[in-house]
């Protein structure tokens, strides 16, 4: 079947014909399984068995596997706008994914809800053959469609600020900015990079510059207010690169990057790790090989892709600054004076790209939880020294649950999973990574829906011992032998 290119109507009907086909691919595979967990409430409430917090790619995708394991009872709350769920439209600033076009992180192995299928009903193969990489925008029109298209139960406007344990029940109560309570068996946090701690800013810039001189990399930026004028940004990261050259499009004059490297990191150790099976298999690594590999893991930093750093530095304005810490920040006659090794620098504005720190403790939601939860600081001893952003990260269970720390109360952490980027040290690049996202998703699902059978399997067997159905309807005794029909 030949494909033909343009967006009237794409390839063999467009999006219509393409939708058709996806609904017909999940019934032949029987995608959409029987509810099987029990309806539930509490003190006249309706009760759901599942809380996706989140509605981004990982919130999404959560909510439709848990149909294939029978679990339809199911919520997905995202703080922002509808359309504007994850960082595509909001804070990132990449000019296209840094991962292959051809990955499928939230398909489930279904043909026609792949990134590719999505893209041909509307330009046609050979479009798709001439791609290189996946452009933002694109990536967030295709995550709107599969919200849509299969239907998934988003509310939002809806931010979490608290989730409270329910005295005596496996409950947990969620209260949300807007006034709303709901009462959820199961609460998955797929709260993406951020979800697990906070952006991290260095004091230095925090406490000796006034908040609107700086802004970090996550935050909203008016680069149009700043046309004309000279920014210095502070990271050598990916992100870094990123925000450069969008300031430099937008009409910023000059964006300086420093790091504190004498050269830029340029061995990405997440190439490797999806070559030989390592992000599959790293689950299955004992605790001491985890924090070894990690500790490596986190020593490498990112480097910025090739097309990303040359994009940045091919306009005049862009300098990267190499061996230069920052080692003083001020405001000097309204500029931001910027102290390095090698002397000052005058800026308009500067711009933070100094990564992030994951602790439950620094989550406003989890003030009542997170002196319960385990670290890998207390839990694990490593061969060398101890690496203290390690230390701070969750030390999860096998399905990505909170495990508690020695001789605290588990019952209050029971039903809550971190589906974001806290999960790194415990499981690897999983949640939250679009390279690992494949295999995080059903490691995931099996252990909610294992949670919520377990939780009711006195129930469950005792119906079960005491089945009594017939199935089979036929007469019985048949004719015995010797007498006639």
């Amino acid at each position: 079947m030949s494909a033909t290119t343009g967006l009237a109507g794409g390839p063999d009907g467009g999006l219509a014909a393409l939708e058709a086909r996806l609904a017909r691919e999940l019934e032949l595979i029987g995608f959409n399984r029987p509810q099987w967990v029990r309806p539930r409430r509490f003190d006249g409430e309706e009760v759901l068995d599942v809380a996706v917090i989140g509605g981004g790619q990982c919130g999404l995708a959560t909510a439709f596997g848990l149909r294939r394991e029978g679990v339809t009872n199911v919520m997905v709350f995202d703080e922002c706008r509808a359309g504007y769920e994850g960082p595509w439209e909001t804070y990132a600033r990449m000019v296209t994914l840094r991962t292959p076009k051809t990955l499928t992180p939230i398909d489930f192995g279904v043909p026609s809800l792949t990134y590719q299928a999505w893209w041909e009903a509307q330009h046609g193969a050979q479009s798709w053959e001439q791609l290189d990489k996946i452009a933002r925008g694109d990536w967030m029109d295709y995550l709107r469609w599969y919200r849509e298209a299969l239907r998934l139960p988003v509310a939002n406007d809806a931010k979490l600020m608290r989730i409270e344990p329910v005295a005596g029940e496996p409950l947990h109560r969620l209260h949300f900015a807007n006034g709303t309570v709901e009462l959820a068996r199961k609460v998955v946090l797929a709260t993406g990079i951020q979800g697990g701690g906070e952006w991290h800013t260095p004091a230095l810039v925090r406490d000796n510059l006034p908040k609107r001189l700086w802004a970090h990399t996550s935050e909203p930026i008016d680069f149009a207010a700043l046309h004309g004028k000279r920014i210095g940004i502070l990271g050598g990261g990916a992100s870094a690169f990123d925000n450069a050259n969008h300031a430099l499009s937008n009409g910023v004059a000059g964006a300086e990057v420093f790091i504190r490297r004498a050269q830029l990191p340029r061995v990405n150790p997440i190439r490797f790790m999806e070559q030989v099976g390592f992000a599959a298999r790293y689950p299955a690594l004992d605790d001491a090989t985890k924090y070894a590999a990690m500790d490596c893991f986190l020593g490498h930093n990112q480097p910025p892709t090739n097309d990303t750093f040359e994009r940045a530095a091919s306009w005049p304005g862009f300098a990267l600054h190499t061996g230069a810490p920052w080692l003083d920040v001020a405001e000097h006659e309204g500029l931001v004076r910027v102290t390095t090794p090698h002397g000052h620098h005058d800026f308009d504005f500067v711009v933070i790209s100094t990564g992030l720190v994951s602790d439950p403790a620094l989550r406003p939601e989890l003030a009542d939880l997170a002196p319960l939860i385990a670290r890998w600081g207390e839990r694990v001893t490593p061969a060398g020294k101890r690496n203290a952003l390690i230390d701070a990260h969750p030390y999860l269970g096998d399905g990505f649950e909170f495990r508690p720390c020695e001789g605290a109360d588990g019952a209050k952490l029971h039903g809550l999973f971190a589906f974001n980027y806290s999960a790194l040290i415990s499981l690897g690049l999983s949640a939250s990574a679009l390279s690992g996202l494949h295999l995080a998703l059903p490691r995931l699902l099996r252990a909610v829906a294992d949670q919520l059978f377990l939780d009711d399997k006195d129930v469950l067997v005792e119906e079960f011992l005491a089945y009594d159905t017939p199935e089979f309807l036929g007469s019985w005794p048949l004719a015995s032998e010797g007498e006639a029909a």
